[in-house]
Order: C-alpha cells, then sequence, then structure tokens
C-alpha cells in the first residue's frame, strides 16, 4: 500500500561529484514492506523550481532505513544530491512494480551507470532464497563503478568499463559473461541503449529477461500518463504503475 511517510537524513554519502548515497530513516513508524525494483517520490524541500516530486530507484531497504542512490542531472537530483544531514524528506512509497523473486537457476544482474542501484536489493533478496547471482556492473570509468564492495559481498561481480579503467574494456553489453556464460534468467537496469543491447542477447539465446524502465515520470501513480510505454499485451501502460520492471516480452522494442 502506498504511503507518504516523513523521513531523516541520517547519512549523505558522495560518490565523485556526480553521484549521493542518502540513507535515511523513518521519523516515525517503520517502513512499508518494499520489493526490489519499486521506487519512491520524493519531495524537493525549500526548491521554487522544482515543483513535482522526483522518483528515484530503491538501492537498499528494511525496516529501519532506505537507502536512494542519485545522479546529478536536473534542479531537482541536484538539490537531492546536496541535502544536509539531518533534513527531514517527505517520501511517497513504495510505488510500481518490481522484479520478479521467483526466479530458479543462473541469475545475471546486469546494471550501467545508477541503474545499478535496483540490483543491490535485489541481489540480496534472491541470495537469500538460494539463487545463484552475479553482478556484471558497467561504467564509464572505474571512479563511477558505484558500491563495488557491496556487491561483491553479495555475489560474483564482474567490471566493465569503457576506458578499460577496471574489468573489460568496453561497453557492458560486449562483455565475455553475457555471450559465453550459462545464464537462465537476466535482470536489467541502466541507459535505454544498453538495455536493449541486453535485450537483444537474452532473446538470441533464448534466455528470460527483466528490465527496469526508466520512463520520464512526474505523478508516479498513473494518472499524469507522462511515462506511457507501448506493450505487446495492453496496448499503452503507464510505466510507473505496470513497471518500472517489464518482461522483455511485453515491450515492442524489443
Amino acid at each position: 500500500m502506498k504511503t507518504v511517510m516523513d523521513f531523516v537524513v541520517k547519512e549523505n554519502v558522495r560518490h565523485g561529484n556526480q553521484y549521493a548515497l542518502l540513507r535515511l530513516s523513518p521519523v516515525r513508524g517503520t517502513m512499508p514492506e518494499v520489493a526490489p525494483g519499486q521506487f519512491v517520490q520524493i519531495d524537493v524541500p525549500n526548491s521554487r523550481a522544482t515543483f513535482l516530486r522526483r522518483p528515484i530507484s530503491i538501492n537498499y531497504a528494511d525496516q529501519r532505513e532506505l537507502w536512494l542512490l542519485i545522479r546529478r542531472s536536473g534542479v531537482g537530483t541536484n538539490a537531492l544530491c546536496d541535502i544536509p544531514q539531518g533534513t527531514t524528506l517527505s517520501v511517497v512509497l513504495p510505488l510500481g512494480h518490481g522484479f520478479s523473486l521467483d526466479v530458479k537457476g543462473n541469475v545475471l544482474l546486469v546494471g550501467g551507470g545508477v541503474g545499478i542501484a535496483p540490483l543491490l536489493m535485489l541481489g540480496k533478496r534472491l541470495v537469500m532464497r538460494g539463487i545463484d547471482v552475479k553482478f556484471l556492473l558497467g561504467a564509464r570509468t572505474s571512479t563511477e563503478v558505484l558500491q563495488l564492495d557491496l556487491f561483491r559481498q553479495t555475489g560474483e561481480t564482474r567490471v566493465a568499463t569503457e576506458d578499460g579503467s577496471l574489468g573489460h574494456h568496453g561497453l557492458v553489453t560486449t562483455h565475455p559473461l553475457l555471450e559465453q556464460a550459462e545464464i537462465d534468467h537476466i535482470a536489467c537496469c541502466g541507459p535505454l541503449p544498453m538495455m536493449k543491447a541486453v535485450a537483444a542477447i537474452a532473446r538470441q539465446r533464448g534466455i528470460n529477461c527483466e528490465v527496469s524502465l526508466e520512463n520520464r515520470m512526474a505523478c508516479g501513480m498513473g494518472a499524469c500518463l507522462c511515462c506511457v510505454e507501448d506493450t505487446t499485451d495492453s496496448g499503452n501502460v503507464c510505466a510507473c504503475t505496470e513497471g518500472p520492471v517489464f518482461n522483455i516480452n511485453r515491450l515492442k522494442w524489443t
């Protein structure tokens, strides 16, 4: 059930100039149940230029904490990345449908840039269910490979960087793991061209695949129709309510 809650910023951990991890705790009560791949709509306090809440993927959540990994991309996210410790934030959560947990076999989680955010919690949940999980993370350079230690603590982790500064030299979609490893299921989040390339490989190899779309959202509740996605089975649907996670078989662009 969606709820509006106040959270206090326990810590704002900067990752270079472009990224920040906000660790939040509820002001009152405990966190509602959250599924990997769901997101929040967060109010940007004291910002006259930011009327609408901003949608942010949930990086990690338990009963006491909520983590949001944010990349600077505009006025709203710039303000959120600079939020000081102790600030109170209004958050609507949990929103959308997340990744499937009822999967079997060898699972590969593929993330690019800040798109790695929902995959950490997903990986932890799958490992708790006894699933063999591998991570494949992509970035432009080594300094933009986020939360690498946390991913390595969760499961086997491979990296690709465009400049070759860490791991495989090239795009994450050219990593040999995608073509050579035994894979039964892929979960993917990142830039659209990356997800399209991963989806194409999954189709070619007959691998079940889910992607988390990053369509522009305003309300997060299916009212504004900003995030409409054309599907094979239901026509135009709101990614914020039907997704953001979709099986690639539902997406016309695949």
